[in-house]
């Protein structure tokens, strides 16, 4: 049996910019997505701690070092800069596997999203 378990997730993040002129994504800074072993392409689910909205988009690799989190196109609308928002990935894994998995959880500085070593 195949279950969805959760993979990685950047907690509390600050949105920096809301771009609706854009094609649908999330722009994740790179150091982010290294520190959360998330990559470009790869499915998330978006919670905004701010407003209660739950959506899900993909990523897209931003600049390395800015603490970008732009949310592009239709999910602009769900957010404002400055909100906190978790990004969350899954993962399908075989159930026994998923009894000794261990996700990654990043808690980035909330004011510049850097990651915290």
């Amino acid at each position: 049996m195949m279950i969805e378990v959760l993979k990685s997730k950047l907690h509390c993040v600050r949105v920096t910019e809301a771009n609706l002129n854009y094609m649908g994504s999330i722009t994740i800074d790179e150091d982010l997505l290294d520190a959360a072993n998330m990559i470009a392409g790869e499915k998330v689910q978006i919670v905004n701690n701010n407003n209660g909205e739950r959506f899900e988009t993909y990523i897209i690799k931003g600049e390395r070092g800015s603490g970008c989190i732009c949310l592009n196109g239709a999910a602009a609308r769900k957010v404002q800069v400055g909100d906190i928002c978790i990004i969350i990935s899954y993962a399908l894994m075989d159930f026994e596997e998923a009894k000794h998995f261990t996700p990654t959880v990043v808690f980035p500085d909330s004011t510049t999203n850097k990651v915290i070593r």
